[in-house]
């Protein structure tokens, strides 16, 4: 994938945390389960754990790998301070560290691909660390926020919410290959239906009918890599997802910062789009945000978690 996708989050790396505990990230190199394209799993424990701790994974961008990822967000500081772990999985692509967000096995539940390595490390996680398997989490930027929407789509059943940074719907870049770059897509002429893309969605579980995760994004009006069409084609297949109506319910102006605007479709707050005025690929990763969202502050009994509200199309026990 292009270079500008490194130049573009690179400032990321400024804003490193400064970690006063001992805990570190660390390498998982034992057999965490099946990971066919050998993706890397770094991971995060707080020296003190919630009593069963929610679990957040955290892709990386393009060009950048998982120790950039976690000096490049707060996320580790944050889970510090509420109990939870972070999994910032590595990328296996050497020629541009670019996420498999292309492959027809990455793209389905249990078939293979970087989604399949980055499954088994939550299922990993969860069992040796006793978390909460109804509070597992993904976000993104970049290439990251394509692997979340691959992970929110694919892994339904994992995954209770996602929120993705400057990224492109799910299935937008499918090719024959784990490392396809689609200009047609990047350049914001793939253009499909609502139903075309949830289609796309759907059959990244074959049979699955139950709880689905809800969805936030944000997108940059004057992105030079993934262009903001792309923004429009996220809310079309969500919202179809979802069976929302395209119309958002609510609109909300500047926030989560000023020139910001918060679109919110359907009930129950289940997916929310975020459009930044004159923002370029190069996004201001919103953690406060994403963290309401995931509603990761909340230590008690009555986070939230999968399962609980929003719209279904069935029952899936957990």
């Amino acid at each position: 994938m292009h270079s500008i996708l490194w130049s573009a989050v690179t400032w990321l790396l400024a804003a490193a945390p400064i970690f006063v505990n001992s805990a570190s990230l660390q390498q998982v190199t034992s057999d965490f389960g099946p990971n066919p394209r050998k993706v890397g799993f770094y991971i995060y424990v707080p020296d003190k754990l919630a009593a069963k701790p929610p679990i957040l994974v955290n892709p990386h961008w393009c060009h950048g790998d998982a120790r950039a990822c976690y000096s490049g967000s707060q996320y580790a500081t944050l889970a510090s301070k509420y109990g939870f772990i972070v999994i910032y999985p590595d990328s296996p692509n050497t020629a541009d560290k670019c996420w498999d967000v292309s492959s027809n096995a990455t793209l389905t539940h249990d078939a293979g691909g970087d989604s399949l390595g980055i499954a088994s490390m939550v299922r990993w996680t969860l069992d040796k660390y006793k978390g909460d398997p109804s509070r597992v989490f993904v976000t993104g930027i970049s290439s990251g926020a394509m692997m979340t929407s691959v992970l929110v789509g694919a892994y339904p059943d994992i995954f209770a919410s996602g929120s993705a940074f400057a990224g492109v719907p799910y299935g937008c870049f499918a090719g024959n290959g784990f490392g396809v770059w689609s200009d047609a897509c990047a350049t914001g002429k793939v253009k499909k239906t609502g139903t075309e893309w949830a289609a796309m969605v759907k059959a990244g579980y074959p049979g699955y009918s139950g709880w689905r995760p809800k969805m936030q994004i944000f997108h940059g009006t004057v992105d030079e890599v993934l262009n903001y069409a792309n923004f429009q084609e996220e809310v079309k297949e969500w919202t179809t997802v979802f069976g929302f109506n395209e119309t958002p319910t609510t609109t909300t102006p500047n926030t989560p910062v000023s020139g910001w605007t918060k679109y919110v479709y359907g009930s129950n707050d289940w997916f929310q789009a975020y459009s930044a005025a004159g923002v370029p690929h190069n996004i201001q990763n919103q953690e406060a945000t994403a963290m309401a969202w995931f509603d990761l502050t909340c230590t008690g009994d009555n986070c939230f978690k999968w399962g609980q509200g929003g719209p279904s199309n069935g029952t899936m026990g957990r």
